[in-house]
């Protein structure tokens, strides 16, 4: 009787990529973003690893800082329900969602 060879386990299956956490897209790579920002958090007296996060596609990171200033998002948009109910992130996220992720997406 002749042993039959493992099954083998080459190549590894693909992965499924990561989800934005304000977007909801499927993208290759996430940034961390600080929900209550470290200079604010600093100066709470908070240690920058014990601060909030949330893991967000690149034009969802830079959107957010292009659009608020840190003391805003340490003020008001602390959260992630928070940030989606502001009428330009919600604008800005229906947008996004009809792109490609995989496309280079410049964020003004």
């Amino acid at each position: 009787m002749a042993r039959r060879q493992p099954e083998s386990t080459w190549p590894p299956p693909p992965r499924e990529a990561p989800t934005c956490a304000l977007c909801e897209r499927a993208v290759p790579q996430l940034t961390e973003h600080h929900l209550l920002p470290r200079s604010q958090g600093r100066r709470q007296g908070l240690r920058v690893t014990d601060l909030p996060t949330a893991m967000l596609c690149g034009p969802c990171h830079k959107f957010l800082h292009r659009t608020f200033s840190n003391v805003e998002l340490a003020r008001e948009y602390r959260d992630l329900a928070a940030l989606r109910g502001h009428e330009d992130v919600q604008r800005f996220v229906r947008w996004l969602r009809t792109q490609p992720a995989t496309k280079a997406v410049w964020v003004r």
